[in-house]
């Protein structure tokens, strides 16, 4: 939403906009752009009356400001909708989509195809560093987005994803997710092939092969896949491979092949072999669009990581803090492994705080136990806004996972917040610990709390 905000700002629209907690880097981003917030949810905020109201999946019925448009009759759409019609149709689209790897995989594809001359315009549910911003509105064809598939608004309850209209359609993996909308795993299956069947005959689909999700979905539509089909992994059936991973020295490279033939070789800062493989997606995406192997080379040895995503926050007293964006388990077991082969040496502390829906459920408690399995002590935060979860289910339960953790012969506790945290952790950490704080939400401002007390003492 703040991302749209900015892009509808660029098109010389005044945008205005509510919200109940702003946090950064999208509330700095919105005061460097000018556009005013108001802090909670008015009625009031509605006059002068907008030409339309841009109603965020967050927002229900019975907000103040859903009631008083309907009320009122003004023109209200989703923010899928508006992307559509003003950003997309029309142009060649690349739409990034699976449960993790979205936002990272778009950020990589905007800053190749924009090395690569393409001139893209782009909207990313992140601050893309080399960019400096999650947005931008370009003169050109191209358009590269992240497909969600989380529901669009209250009176839209489809996957944002289907309003993207894909030429290139990458799905990197499918797993269950978003247990608050989505029954089971048949129907995150059902979303994603329903967004698979959006790409036209002339375009492409690139499907992460190494994801049993992603195979049967395709699998399953057989003959009634009606694109080209482009896969993509480390499985030796894959039409593009990653060989030969190496990760010894400060740039991790690896070996492309294309129907086990030698494509190319590259480089990238990022870290992690589920990162090389949102690298080999993006570079399917720009060879379809026409881009050599040097242009692509070149942009992913210089890509720089998406904002809070295994993100170094500082350095104080020999003690590095890390932010990561990681909530599902297996986006936490993969940060922590890739976090564990860049420091194999020094003490890795994981600092998780259950925030999304998903990680509030109990849906996952088994999952999460063994996601820190490459964490040397672990701190579990309480689950975030509980009183709301039993709407939902069973809750996590957090004294389990610590005991979980606990049998695999590390120090492991659960504190309720940001501040008990901080004051646990001062103490107890020396120089060369690693401290990874994995949250998709503010977390009290953890990672400064934290930088500011080591400082002190």
């Amino acid at each position: 939403m703040a991302s749209l905000a900015g892009m509808l700002q660029a098109r010389g629209h005044l945008v205005t906009g509510s919200d109940k907690d702003v946090y950064p880097p999208m509330s700095t981003m919105l005061a460097a752009l000018g556009i005013t917030v108001k802090q909670g949810f008015d009625a009031s905020n509605l006059t002068p009356a907008p030409d339309c109201v841009i109603v965020g999946n967050a927002i229900p019925r019975g907000n103040p400001e859903v009631e008083e448009t309907l009320k009122r009759k003004l023109l209200y759409r989703s923010q899928a909708e508006v992307v559509k019609e003003e950003f997309i149709r029309g142009k060649h689209c690349l739409a990034v989509a699976g449960t993790h790897g979205k936002t990272t995989t778009t950020s990589i594809a905007s800053w190749v195809m924009d090395q690569g001359g393409l001139n893209p315009s782009f909207l990313i549910g992140g601050v893309a560093q080399n960019f400096g911003t999650s947005f931008r509105v370009a003169q050109s064809d191209y358009m590269v987005i992240e497909a969600d598939e989380y529901d669009t608004a209250y009176f839209d309850k489809g996957p944002k994803f289907m309003h993207y209209l894909p030429e290139l359609g990458i799905v990197n993996n499918i797993e269950f997710d978003h247990a608050d909308i989505y029954l089971d795993l048949n129907a995150v299956n059902l979303a994603f092939r329903r967004f698979m069947n959006l790409v036209p005959g002339n375009g492409r689909l690139i499907a992460g092969w190494d994801s049993g999700n992603v195979r049967a979905v395709v699998e399953a539509m057989g003959s009634r896949l009606f694109t080209n089909l482009e896969t993509f992994g480390i499985s030796n059936d894959a039409k593009w491979q990653i060989r030969n991973p190496d990760f010894s020295k400060g740039l991790s490279r690896f070996d492309v092949y294309c129907e086990n033939k030698a494509w190319g070789e590259f480089e990238t800062p990022l870290l992690g072999e589920f990162n090389l493989l949102n690298c080999l997606a993006v570079i399917i995406a720009a060879d379809a669009w026409g881009l050599s192997r040097p242009e692509i080379r070149e942009a992913l040895v210089t890509f720089k990581n998406v904002k809070r995503r295994a993100e170094i926050r500082g350095e104080r007293r020999g003690v590095v803090v890390i932010d990561d964006f990681a909530h599902h388990p297996t986006a936490v077991r993969e940060t922590l492994r890739a976090l564990r082969a860049k420091y194999s040496q020094k003490r890795l502390v994981a600092i998780f705080e259950p925030r999304s829906w998903s990680s509030r459920l109990a849906v996952f408690q088994d999952d999460y136990a063994r996601a820190f399995e490459s964490a040397d002590y672990v701190v579990i935060a309480s689950v975030f806004d509980s009183s709301k979860v039993t709407e939902k289910g069973r809750a996590l339960d957090t004294g389990a996972l610590i005991e979980a953790i606990l049998q695999q012969g590390k120090p492991a506790l659960a504190l309720p917040g940001a501040d008990e945290i901080v004051a646990h952790l001062i103490p107890e950490l020396r120089s060369g610990d690693v401290v990874a704080i994995m949250s998709n939400g503010g977390f009290g401002g953890i990672h400064e709390k934290l930088l500011s007390k080591l400082e002190e003492s």
